[in-house]
């Protein structure tokens, strides 16, 4: 057996044994099984359990393992289980985490639990806490390190491999260091390999590279996405006078693109995203993320009820036409999910920037109407030799018409809903679905009456 088969055995024999451990209240049984779990184990456990279980379970961790534990969790989660702790045990988890993850995990809790904990912070650390909170929500200057190792432009390599070793504790990286003027400004970047490799006598301006750095108040996801891109393991994130104020790790950059993405699935599936594990949402929770869309998407289709009113006599003369609906429609709905889906994911990773948005429309138009003419041929000529000719010509041109419409559609939205500062995803599938449906509806029925004369 492999070691992920061995993970996911021990994973699933946790959650099997814990649960009634804590039922009947045996801790001390409850503690022995826990022993040997690593903190990733524990960490997929917690996912598995209520907010009240996940508590107790924690309280039962030594005092290194309950950190190691907790830096694993999500923000959300982290938030959850902070609200379950003593004021003691949140002290000392909260003073232990770096300061970009204390901010992270500071923007999920009230305002009075959020102040009430900073005050219980060293004074060096609510200074540094403190400065990156003063950055907008969402911006990278809250999900940025102030912990870091600097080199200056005019040192010798032997200076800045010596401020690498007094700083090695401290620092959240050491392998990328921003080298700075006497004013602070970034002048270039260099790599903990490239220092070890050069000459120690010689200047770190002789062996540094041009850097790539990003403003702080830039969106952070902008900002993860262009240090992933670029593959550098930090990123110097600067003020508007280049001068440095932290950097962005390459792990911090990957958890915000997944907190990003796993937002804008949830949203594209027509669901508030959790932000928690499954099993750890309330149901209560669970509904309220669903409902508001789904009265939302009801009020939308009152606009497919209404178009089936007004073409109600078209209907009447030619019942045959009501059993393609759900097909017309379902294929309008897919056509533009799928080119929506396409441009969102564009968008975010820079490949299609607002501007486009003339070319992407040409584009899609060019690929509606190549789904059309194919779907359009096949489901015309099957309609044409299962019912009538005139019927299958209905369906073969309107099959045209509708992917050429929804895909054109589908593909704009998010750039619209981008240039209008709006989440694309939300903009996406289940708007789109709801727009396409009724319009091509009526792009059916004028069909129809155009070519039976009626």
């Amino acid at each position: 057996m492999n070691a992920t088969s061995d993970t996911a055995l021990r994973n699933h024999e946790l959650f099997e044994i814990v649960p009634p451990l804590i039922t009947t209240a045996d801790l001390t049984t409850l503690a022995d099984a826990l022993a040997p779990a690593t903190p990733e184990q524990i960490t997929s456990l917690l996912k598995r359990l209520s907010v009240e279980q996940q508590a107790i379970v924690y309280r039962l961790l030594s005092k290194d393992r309950a950190i190691e534990v907790f830096e694993l969790l999500s923000p959300a989660m982290q938030s959850d289980l902070i609200r379950g702790l003593q004021d003691a045990e949140v002290t000392a988890i909260f003073a232990n985490l770096d300061p970009d993850d204390r901010v992270w995990l500071l923007d999920e809790l009230p305002a009075a639990l959020a102040s009430r904990l900073l005050q219980g912070l060293t004074l060096k650390e609510r200074h540094l806490t403190a400065e990156m909170l003063g950055y907008p929500k969402g911006s990278v200057g809250r999900r940025m390190t102030p912990e870091y190792v600097t080199a200056k432009a005019d040192s010798t390599v032997s200076d800045a491999l010596a401020r690498v070793r007094a700083r090695i504790d401290e620092a959240e990286t050491i392998y990328t260091l921003p080298v700075l003027d006497d004013s602070r400004r970034v002048v270039g970047i260099i790599s903990l390999r490239d220092l070890l490799r050069a000459e120690p006598e010689s200047q770190v301006s002789d062996v540094m590279q041009d850097p790539d750095m990003v403003i702080a108040y830039r969106s952070a996801e902008a900002a993860a996405r262009m240090c992933a891109n670029l593959g550098h393991l930090a990123l110097p994130i600067v003020d508007k006078e280049s001068r440095l104020v932290g950097v962005l790790t390459i792990d911090d950059a990957a958890k915000i693109l997944q907190h990003e993405e796993t937002e804008d699935a949830a949203r594209q599936g027509g669901v508030e995203p959790l932000r928690r594990s499954y099993f750890a949402t309330p149901l209560r929770r669970l509904v309220s993320t669903r409902v508001v869309w789904l009265l939302v998407l009801a009020i939308g289709a009152t606009l497919t009820v209404q178009v089936l009113s007004i073409f109600e006599a078209t209907l009447a003369q030619v019942t045959v036409l009501a059993l393609f609906v759900p097909l017309l429609i379902g294929t309008g709905g897919n056509t533009g999910n799928q080119a929506a889906t396409t441009i969102t994911r564009a968008l975010a990773l820079g490949d299609v920037l607002p501007r486009d948005v003339w070319k992407v429309l040409l584009r899609e138009l060019v690929v509606g109407a190549g789904l059309g003419t194919l779907l359009g041929l096949i489901g015309g000529v099957v309609t044409a030799l299962v019912y009538e000719p005139h019927i299958g010509l209905i369906i073969g041109i309107t099959l045209f018409a509708v992917c050429s419409m929804a895909a054109t559609v589908g593909g704009i939205m998010p750039i619209v809903a981008h240039a209008l500062r709006v989440d694309p995803a939300v903009f996406s599938n289940p708007f789109i679905t709801t727009f396409v449906d009724a319009a091509g509806l009526i792009i059916y029925f004028l069909v129809a009456q155009a070519v039976l004369g009626i």
